[in-house]
């Protein structure tokens, strides 16, 4: 999971069915500009509204356009028999690892995330890269009870930090040496990578990866003149990334750029003029060089 991996959008169609072919499109036009990997059925990727048939067949979609390049696929759900489930079917359609936040809809304790986290790991030979989005979950995963769980599930290979606080980056790194720590809050990226984080799953990667990719390089090689720079273009569009509207306004930054983002499905409706201008100001300084992901 070491660099940047693009949470992708899942296009749709006009009757809001899942467009296969825009999505092999988008995966192979972000890997030809520089991105490390696919995280497919996340929470860009409206996972939720997916059926569990239907993240399979995108799986399979991802896999067969990513050409061997890395693909992490969501596997969120309520209960470990769930995830399992979505572990099951992600590594039959050929997925390399999976993505999973703590049990939604129930604040779980230490002993329980354990067991759940356990459970799942049990039931795949996948590895997984387990995702603290207390905003997005109901469960803050802090560092000392992620180093714990870690400790108890040798098959936990990566940690998804998107605490907002970057402090964490470089406790967990310093907790737990064998993890890859990745940075999931796309407004504080920089930090994440100054701060020991290896990599970075993002949504702002979607729209602009070239140059996502480029901050990371630029990070990585101690040249932090360059990245301030670059990072203070990307900071508008990676703010929204925290908003709940994070999906329609990646997709809309996508429409502005020609790229297609297209529709999302319900409970998730269409931006208003406001929020449609905040995207407009997000990448006006960027202009649309490739008028569709092929």
């Amino acid at each position: 999971m070491k660099g940047v991996h693009a949470a992708i959008v899942t296009h749709f169609g006009t009757d809001l069915t899942v467009d296969h072919e825009a999505v092999a499109s988008e995966v192979r036009w972000l890997l030809s500009e520089g991105v490390h990997g696919i995280v497919p059925n996340g929470t860009v990727g409206e996972g939720g509204s997916l059926s569990r048939g239907e993240r399979r067949e995108v799986i399979e979609t991802v896999v067969g356009a990513a050409g061997g390049a890395p693909v992490c696929a969501g596997i969120s759900a309520p209960t470990a028999e769930q995830a399992a489930d979505y572990a099951h079917d992600a590594a039959a359609a050929g997925a390399d690892g999976v993505m999973i936040l703590p049990p939604l809809l129930y604040r779980a304790d230490e002993r329980e995330l354990v067991e759940f986290f356990g459970s799942v790991a049990r039931a795949t030979d996948l590895p997984l890269l387990v995702y603290n989005n207390p905003l997005g979950s109901g469960s803050d995963l802090e560092p000392a009870l992620l180093a714990t769980i870690a400790r108890e599930v040798p098959m936990i290979a990566a940690f998804k930090e998107t605490s907002g606080d970057a402090r964490r980056i470089a406790e967990l790194v310093n907790l737990c040496p064998d993890v890859d720590v990745l940075v999931g809050g796309d407004d504080w990226a920089l930090e994440g990578f100054c701060a020991g984080a290896v990599g970075w799953v993002s949504g702002v990667a979607d729209v602009l990866p070239a140059q996502s990719v480029r901050l990371f390089d630029l990070c990585a090689a101690g040249e932090l003149a360059g990245a301030r720079e670059l990072y203070a273009q990307l900071l508008p569009l990676a703010r929204l990334d925290m908003k709940p509207k994070l999906v329609q306004y990646f997709k809309a930054a996508l429409d502005e750029l020609g790229l297609g983002g297209g529709r999302c499905r319900p409970p998730r409706l269409p931006l208003n003029e406001a929020e449609l201008d905040e995207v407009r100001a997000a990448v006006a300084n960027f202009s649309p060089a490739h008028l569709s992901p092929s």
